[in-house]
């Protein structure tokens, strides 16, 4: 049976939506759970919001004559596509660019960004937001790492952001990411 109320769009929850922290980090178990302090917030990103790209890739398998026989997963990449556009923001550029290549500790002292192919390390992202009815949902990935960042723009007409791709790999429980959605004041 179909329900209108099942519904919903996803909007950022107020005071942000992307937050990250080191690998290791404590993650939340619930859509509204405090998180552990080391996350940090990731400031505004563009009107398209996130997406999330969690689909198998197949191979099928013919008989002699042509008939489909069996269907082969050759992988699931689980990725996550956002553009962050607090161009000034340091947790920001030091997802983008790695913490250890941003260099100094607040922009109105001075910042020094190194663009190297050094290895990043990954992080734990937590997106926050809030559905339909006052319906809160998270989204964990407990091993997130930076795979791509898309051209950076500087022109007076638009904002400086990184579209970034994160991919997510699997924890110790074979899980890439996990959900959590839960209505503001149920229990």
């Amino acid at each position: 049976m179909s329900d209108v109320e099942n519904v919903t769009m996803g909007k950022p929850k107020v005071g942000g939506a992307i937050f990250t922290a080191p690998i290791g980090t404590e993650l939340p178990t619930s859509a509204d759970e405090e998180l552990n302090e080391a996350f940090k917030g990731m400031g505004y990103i563009s009107e398209d919001g996130i997406t999330n790209s969690n689909s198998p890739s197949a191979s099928n398998i013919k008989a002699w004559g042509g008939d489909i026989v069996m269907t082969s997963i050759n992988e699931k990449p689980d990725t996550f596509k956002y553009k962050l556009i607090e161009g000034l923001n340091l947790e920001v550029l030091r997802h983008i660019y790695g913490k250890d290549n941003v260099i100094g500790s607040s922009i109105e002292s001075g910042i020094e960004i190194r663009a190297n192919n050094n290895v990043q390390e990954g992080s734990s992202i937590v997106v926050d937001m809030i559905m339909k009815n006052k319906t809160m949902k998270r989204v964990v990935i407990p091993l997130a790492y930076v795979t791509a960042v898309g051209d950076i723009a500087y022109k007076d007409s638009d904002v400086v952001g990184y579209d970034t791709t994160v991919t997510a790999l699997p924890d110790q429980a074979a899980n890439t990411h996990y959900e959590y959605i839960k209505k503001k004041g149920e229990a």
